[in-house]
C-alpha cells in the first residue's frame, strides 16, 4: 500500500504540484508551497518540517532522500534521490548535485560505452547556504554552516563554517 501511496504522490508531484506558481508568488505562492510539500512528504524517505519546496525541483523518485527541519530546495533545482540535507538549509534555485559520472578510462572504447561510476551520496549538514546555480559533485560533503555562493563549482569535501567560491571552488574565509 505505501508502495502505492508514494507513486501517487510523484504522479500528483511531476504532473501537477510541479507546474504550480512559484513559493514567493504573491497571493497563490503559499498554497503553491504547501501542496508542494505535501506531496514530498509522502515521497521522500524522511522529510522534517521543511520551509519551501518551490517548483519544477527535480528529484527523481526521492526514494533515498533525507531533508531536515526549516530547509527548502530552491526553483529549478535537481537534487538525486540519495541526497541527505539536515535542518535549517537555504537552497537558492537551480542548484545541480550530481550524483555519478562517465567512465573514461579506456581510451579505445568511447566514452558513451564505458558506463557510469557507482552512484555517490551528497551530504548537506545543518544551516547551510547554497547559492544560486551551485554544482555539487558526487559525494561531497558540505560541512555544518558553510555558505556556497552562487555559480561555485564543488569539487572537494567543504570544512565547516566555510565559505567557498568559484569554478573549482576556493576557500574565501571562515564564518568562524
Amino acid at each position: 500500500m505505501n508502495f502505492i501511496i508514494k507513486k501517487f504522490f510523484l504522479i500528483l508531484y511531476y504532473g501537477f504540484a510541479q507546474y504550480l506558481p512559484g513559493s514567493y508568488t504573491p497571493v497563490f505562492g503559499g498554497l503553491c508551497n504547501n501542496i508542494r510539500i505535501f506531496c514530498v512528504r509522502h515521497i521522500f524517505k524522511k522529510c522534517g518540517n521543511i520551509s519551501t519546496m518551490d517548483r519544477r525541483a527535480y528529484f527523481g523518485n526521492g526514494d533515498e532522500i533525507e531533508i531536515g527541519d526549516y530547509s527548502g530546495i530552491g526553483e529549478y533545482c535537481i537534487v538525486p534521490k540519495n541526497t541527505k540535507i539536515g535542518k535549517y538549509v537555504m537552497m537558492a534555485p537551480e542548484v545541480y548535485i550530481i550524483d555519478n559520472n562517465h567512465i573514461t578510462e579506456n581510451i579505445t572504447t568511447p566514452m558513451c560505452f564505458q558506463g557510469k561510476t557507482e552512484n555517490k551520496v551528497t551530504v548537506i549538514e545543518d544551516d547551510c547556504w547554497i547559492g544560486a546555480r551551485v554544482m555539487i559533485m558526487p559525494g561531497k560533503n558540505i560541512g555544518h554552516g558553510s555558505i556556497l555562493a552562487s555559480g561555485a563549482i564543488i569539487t572537494k569535501d567543504v570544512d565547516p563554517y566555510s565559505i567557498m567560491g568559484g569554478n573549482p571552488a576556493k576557500l574565501i574565509k571562515k564564518r568562524i
